[in-house]
């Protein structure tokens, strides 16, 4: 054994610290380098444990490859524009909200206003109190996640039958993907208001809005979605908070075939979505979404395919662990907050929109989009630091989406939750803040992070599968 070592070709396996492989690397011997580093600092033996022991699993290196090329590989396209009980077979009484399941006793301020509005959209009401009576005694009512039917939707997310919906397909994995329409600021149902010009509003995006864009898309085909917000990063977009760049390339798209399906409407369609510099957002989390449905479904993969709130709890999914929820309890974003409100005026996290972080936009995007900290509190340097901490967690770095300021590096993509374990490094999210009073709207933005115990659920169910 002596004389092999001695006289044989030595066979060097590399662990942790990379200087040794770079000095291998230097001089052409053949080596195995092992991914591995301590704990970190804190962790407990129960979770060291679980994590030795999903990193140890053989299928875990070749089912993440596998996870998060689908997800990067997606091409999602804007294809068409419908209403929800034709693209999602909602039927009356039935509504879909952002995140996790939840009961109607558990919700949250924005969550149960934006119901009483749709309930009053559908005429299933002629008052708010009797719409909350029948969604308290939940006689005819079906509530249930917009991610169990391929849905997302921003802040309470909620979709009813009659709201028309913006549908994406994948033309590289065959998914398709939904989201409502962006309604713009101010009062508006997302943040749980739902008064007369809410209900107003609603009634001429279904009427106007909806059609007048089904028929401009069948006009001007498809729009390659994963190309617009390719632009719209080198433009100073996140593709979350910030999506100017991104609705004025979708208006310069779209506007031709706007006006020639609906000349007598083309200025007020137009008028309404540059006037709303948010109008890509739901477009952006249904392109989102659509990537990392292509993901699902991967066994013995950690990556994260969902992260999601319904104002009360925030939720995970992992491609390896099918439709499973990991939920945790919301938290309070820190930022900025509008006129005289503050932190005890806001609501905890609430929306789908994360999909985008989940992706490699947002958050993990910041470095691309340095006004963004105008918006959500902080400094340039804080927004590449934000980009540049996200490297840690995550499986790849995304061949289209490149950040102009990092050396058009991809943006981090693909969370995974054994390395969030290993770290402590918990994914940065930015957003906006609802009033915790129905009806309030926006009362600031910020930033905010998961409750780590979701990621140390779902590492102890990896560990046990």
């Amino acid at each position: 054994m002596t004389l092999s070592m001695l006289y044989g070709e030595p066979r060097v396996i590399t662990v942790g610290a990379e200087v040794l492989a770079e000095a291998l690397d230097r001089q052409a011997v053949p080596q195995r380098r092992v991914d591995w580093r301590p704990p970190a600092p804190g962790v407990s033996a129960a979770l060291a444990g679980m994590l030795a022991k999903v990193l140890a699993d053989p299928r875990r290196e070749r089912a993440n490859a596998t996870a998060v090329g689908r997800m990067l590989s997606a091409r999602p396209m804007l294809s068409g524009v419908r209403p929800a009980r034709e693209a999602l077979g909602l039927e009356a009484g039935s509504f879909f909200h952002a995140g996790p399941p939840i009961t109607w006793e558990r919700a949250s301020g924005p969550m149960r206003g934006a119901l009483v509005g749709a309930m009053l959209f559908e005429g299933l009401a002629a008052t708010p109190e009797e719409a909350a009576e029948r969604l308290a005694s939940g006689a005819g009512i079906t509530l249930d996640s917009c991610h169990h039917h391929r849905t997302v939707g921003p802040m309470a997310g909620v979709v009813s039958p009659s709201m028309w919906m913006l549908e994406v397909t994948d033309a590289e994995h065959g998914g398709t993907a939904y989201c409502s329409l962006n309604e713009g600021l101010g009062k508006v149902l997302r943040y749980g208001a739902y008064g007369p010009e809410v209900i107003e509003r609603l009634r001429w995006m279904g009427e106007v809005l909806g059609p007048v864009l089904a028929a401009a898309l069948e006009r001007c085909g498809p729009l390659d979605l994963r190309t617009l917000i390719a632009q719209a990063l080198q433009m100073g977009d996140e593709l979350h908070n910030r999506n100017r760049a991104a609705t004025s390339l979708l208006v310069r798209e779209i506007a031709p075939a706007v006006v020639e399906a609906a000349p007598g409407r083309a200025a007020e369609v137009l008028r309404f979505i540059n006037g709303n510099d948010h109008f890509f957002l739901n477009a952006g989390m249904a392109a989102a979404k659509a990537a990392a449905d292509a993901a699902r479904g991967v066994p013995g993969s950690s990556l994260v395919v969902a992260m999601a709130r319904n104002g009360t709890d925030f939720g995970i999914q992992v491609s390896g662990l099918g439709d499973r929820w990991f939920t945790g309890p919301a938290g309070v974003p820190d930022g900025l907050y509008l006129g005289g409100y503050g932190p005890d005026d806001a609501n905890p996290d609430i929306g789908d929109s994360t999909i985008t972080e989940t992706t490699g936009l947002g958050g993990f995007a910041m470095a691309a989009a340095p006004a963004i900290v105008r918006f959500v509190g902080g400094e340039v340097a804080d927004a590449v630091a934000a980009t540049t901490s996200m490297y840690e967690i995550t499986l790849a770095e995304h061949p289209a989406f490149q950040i102009p300021g990092l050396g058009f590096r991809g943006t981090p993509a693909g969370i995974d939750v054994a390395l969030v374990a290993r770290t402590g490094v918990l994914p940065v999210v930015n957003t906006g803040i609802a009033g915790r009073v129905a009806g309030t709207g926006q009362v600031g933005a910020g930033l905010v992070s998961p409750p780590a115990g979701v990621f140390t659920a779902a590492l102890d169910a990896l560990a046990a599968a």
